[in-house]
């Protein structure tokens, strides 16, 4: 296979724990030179700067704050996969008294972070024509009840990935949607998903789509089970030449 990832410059937004931290490890253990940890408490990156030394350097942001992400970009304009991983959960039903409150935090994060995020290194992206890589969640797809207004954000998300995968294709820029479902970090963990797969899972589908060309990543079992079913219209609708 291909390696698409050596000697690239990468940057993982959420990179201090779980998942971002995964995609961190399996970056550099496939030969990313260079991989920005961008999250919102810098002193939450030292473990990781004590293992990997002068390969990854700690940039403060905070998804939620355009000026931050701005500055964030301006910093890091070697950037070829960008890596949107920074995302928060809420488990709130839509009958919850504060379902309205919760839905705008996880849309403020969810959504609106990942249009901050692509509208600050677009630029960077067409002129090193890089590649984006959303964290989506199979919640994207398929509402559950209990987490309703997370999925909400998260299907709202994958409509912008799409609408981003479109507009960047004649700018040399690819677009990575990814679908998890439970896997077991400490937010999986809050949301009862205990025993669930490890973190690597999704870090490893990620390496694997990006040098593929793919453009939906479904990682682990539960996620493949609902790629099995979605792959038809996907390939019919999402990724086909559909025109209005």
């Amino acid at each position: 296979m291909t390696n698409l990832i050596e000697n690239k410059v990468a940057l993982v937004t959420g990179a201090n724990r779980g998942i971002g931290k995964a995609i961190v490890d399996s970056l550099i253990a496939n030969g990313a030179k260079k991989v920005y940890l961008a999250v919102r408490n810098p002193a939450s990156t030292k473990e990781i700067e004590a293992k990997y030394e002068d390969k990854v350097v700690t940039l403060t942001a905070d998804v939620g704050d355009a000026e931050s992400i701005e500055q964030l970009a301006n910093q890091a304009t070697d950037v070829e996969i960008l890596v949107n991983n920074a995302g928060i959960m809420h488990l709130t039903s839509p009958l919850s008294e504060d379902a309205e409150a919760s839905l705008m935090q996880q849309f403020n994060i969810n959504v609106f972070g990942l249009m901050r995020v692509a509208n600050a290194f677009a630029e960077t992206l067409e002129n090193n024509k890089g590649t984006l890589v959303q964290l989506n969640s199979i919640a994207s797809i398929k509402t559950f009840g209990d987490i309703a207004t997370y999925c909400a954000s998260k299907a709202a998300a994958y409509s912008i990935t799409q609408g981003l995968k479109e507009k960047w294709a004649d700018k040399g820029i690819s677009v990575l949607s990814v679908h998890p479902g439970p896997i077991g970090t400490e937010m999986g963990n809050e949301a009862g998903f205990a025993g669930a797969p490890d973190a690597t899972v999704v870090s490893n589908a990620i390496i694997t789509a990006l040098n593929n060309g793919d453009f939906h990543a479904f990682p682990d079992p539960v996620a493949k089970q609902l790629e099995a079913a979605y792959q038809s219209y996907s390939d019919q609708i999402i990724t086909g030449e559909l025109s209005l």
